[in-house]
């Protein structure tokens, strides 16, 4: 709907259905919500749509799992604007403010830091408290402790008139703390919110037939094995099933990749998920729900991507270590100077120094301020990082398998340009006006491929399709029609108009742009190729001889997961390339993974990296920019842990002060990041 005359068309068409008591729609939700007596079925109310020009689809509504970010990004946002006001008004002090204009100063911070800390430090307070409760400790537990006595102790500072206070400094740790866990919290949503995308490529119901012939709307999730679906052409399946009576053919893109439709005959298995093209078929339910093919590939995506969380568990390994250091430090620095005399405020003054010069900022940084940079660089050519640690594997692979149908192809069905050449004027108007009222791929393509040479659709009348044999049509007094041939090998479609034979025009999937020089770059690099498709054998082993690659062909989802394992097994570093619902898994599982913008909604949300042009070029371009990246990310380290080593044992023999322990602080931070912006030119 785009306007208030859709909105009443839509109602009038469905208000028209006998038992509809009201239709009301929404213009900004796109929905139309329906009032009907209790015989009125889902599809007929589909189809006074579709005759009213509208296509729909039953809204599903998925009680979605709560999001681990938004709880973050409050407490984010709120430490971010607090620290860049206290910084700016640090430099005054910095800069040697003293008397009355030092104390606002302090003033001011303390009026904004104070909220700010115990807002943005409650998600570390909250979970510190828990832990402490039931008399154990967890990672927060220091954190906290370091954020109150650095607060306290510059309250104590403010209202006392002291020299120093600390607000920045605390607010810049809690700062990047919540960064890092509001990336991580991205992540995790990230991969839930994949499997959710799979799991909805099922429709929502099917139409059931009784014993008795009754036919009758049932939900998927109360479709029973033993059921008998009617599946009309133009739907996908509920469940998996067997062909009971009639014949037709299936997309089966969604579980396989293969780009042609599948014929299925009486006493075949059909699939969920998958598109009946042809004539209507009767299946009868051997699983549903859960038990389904499409819902055992969202499992294996779910215990890939748990696999992958090593990485995330020695993050977490990691910065437990790293904190309780920090804070052992601090307490050792406090009771050496009160064991050497110098009282109790000068030895609270000499450890906050030490926890502030020791906060983790340019460690921090290291990392993220790389990936983003790197990122940005990437973007500008056309491939997006939708998960920056995939960086780090990226730059390690060593092995790549890429699917065929998408991904080393275009997946998409191009005429036969020799083919085409041979049409006459009239012949190519014709077929452009035939193909125009179609969206069958091969019509699709050929109008594509018409329209780019020039071509100018012919008038026609009496247009009608029909599903599974064509287009036809009335032109200058003859029957025009464009369809399926009566014999052909691989994909064609047949011109009749009317004037001699009919004319067979050939299509292929073509190869990307630049594959061969794309799959030269990655043998430089270092990275053996070969292809796994789930399609046949025999247009896996074109594509091959055209790429020099070796290929398996006819690969299920749980093959490729195999395969990927079986090398991850004797230390291979894996790359999975690949588009189609069927290579989710195998997305999940490897150890880096890039899908074109083409793929499904399934494949982008698995895979790390997804590049938007047709050009293969994108796949070395993007590892060549992880190795550069993990290169200034160890640069980083050593600048950050250099930084450390040489500025805590002044701080712990008191010789730095918490303001000169600020400064360095903020300058380590600052080095890090210019020698990540380096990074501007990664993707060249």
């Amino acid at each position: 709907m785009h306007c208030a005359g859709c909105m009443g068309k839509v109602e009038r068409s469905l208000a028209a259905v006998e038992g509809v008591s009201s239709a009301r729609t929404n213009l900004t939700a796109r929905t139309v919500e329906v009032v009907h007596e209790q015989g009125v079925e889902t599809p007929d109310l589909i189809a006074a749509l579709a005759g009213a020009g509208f296509e729909a689809q039953p809204r599903v509504d998925i009680e979605e799992a709560p999001s681990a970010v938004k709880p973050l990004l409050a407490p984010l946002a709120v430490a971010a604007f607090a620290c860049m006001n206290v910084m700016l008004l640090s430099v005054s002090v910095w800069s040697g403010a003293e008397g009355t204009t030092r104390e606002m100063f302090h003033w001011l911070s303390a009026a904004i830091g104070v909220p700010a800390i115990a807002y943005a430090g409650k998600p570390f307070f909250s979970s510190a408290f828990a832990a402490l409760k039931r008399g154990r400790t967890n990672m927060d537990v220091p954190i906290s402790i370091g954020v109150t006595l650095a607060t306290s102790l510059s309250v104590y500072e403010t209202v006392t008139g002291g020299t120093d206070a600390w607000f920045d400094g605390t607010l810049m740790l809690l700062l990047f703390l919540l960064a890092g866990r509001a990336l991580d919290a991205m992540m995790r949503d990230r991969a839930r919110a994949g499997v959710d995308a799979l799991l909805r490529q099922a429709a929502t119901g099917a139409m059931v037939v009784d014993a008795d012939g009754a036919t009758r709307w049932v939900t998927a999730a109360a479709l029973v094995p033993g059921m008998v679906m009617r599946v009309a052409a133009g739907e996908r399946l509920a469940a998996d099933g067997i062909v009971m009576r009639s014949n037709s053919r299936f997309d089966q893109s969604l579980l396989t990749g293969e780009s042609a439709p599948v014929p299925a005959r009486e006493g075949e298995a059909v699939h969920a998920g998958t598109l009946n093209v042809d004539a209507p078929v009767d299946v009868r339910v051997t699983a549903a729900g859960t038990d389904t093919a499409l819902a055992e590939i969202a499992r294996l995506m779910e215990a890939a991507g748990q696999s992958r969380s090593a990485y995330v568990r020695i993050a977490d390994r990691a910065s437990r270590l790293y904190a309780p250091a920090v804070h052992t430090l601090a307490a050792l620095t406090f009771a050496g100077w009160m064991l050497a005399g110098a009282g109790l405020y000068h030895s609270l003054v000499i450890a906050i120094a030490v926890l502030i010069i020791t906060c983790p900022c340019a460690l921090g940084l290291a990392v993220p301020v790389a990936q983003v940079v790197a990122a940005g660089a990437l973007m500008k050519r056309g491939i997006l990082v939708k998960d920056g640690s995939a960086m780090e594997r990226l730059a390690e692979v060593d092995r790549a398998l890429l699917d065929k149908t998408g991904t080393l192809t275009l997946g998409r069905p191009v005429p036969d340009e020799a083919a085409l050449d041979a049409l006459s004027a009239a012949d190519a108007s014709v077929a452009l006006a035939l193909a125009s009222h179609s969206r069958h791929p091969l019509s699709l393509g050929l109008a594509q491929a018409l329209a780019a040479r020039g071509v100018h659709a012919a008038e026609l009348g009496d247009v009608a399709e029909e599903p599974g044999r064509g287009v036809s049509a009335t032109w200058q007094g003859r029957r025009v029609s464009l369809g399926r041939p009566a014999v052909a090998d691989g994909m064609a479609a047949a011109l009749d108009t009317g004037m001699g034979p009919a004319r067979v025009i050939g299509f292929a999937d073509r190869l990307r742009p630049d594959t061969l020089d794309a799959l030269d770059a990655l043998e430089g690099l270092g990275i053996e190729c070969s292809m796994l498709s789930g399609d046949g054998i025999a247009a896996v082993t074109e594509i091959a001889r055209q790429t020099g690659l070796t290929a398996r062909a006819s690969a299920s989802p749980a093959d490729k997961q195999q395969n990927i394992a079986s090398l991850q097994s004797v230390g291979r570093k894996v790359l999975m390339v690949g588009d189609g619902l069927n290579d989710g898994p195998a997305l999940a599982a490897a150890d880096a993974s890039i899908a074109p913008g083409s793929a499904s909604d399934v494949g982008r949300q698995a895979a790390d990296f997804v590049f938007t042009g047709d050009s293969l070029l994108a796949l070395p371009r993007a590892v060549r920019a992880s190795r550069r990246t993990m290169r200034v990310v160890r640069q980083n380290f050593v600048l950050a842990i250099g930084y450390n080593v040489l500025a805590v044992p002044l701080a712990m023999a008191g010789i730095v002060t918490p303001l000169i322990a600020a400064v360095a602080m903020s300058t380590s931070s600052l080095i890090v990041v210019a020698n990540s912006l380096r990074l501007q030119g990664a993707a060249r």
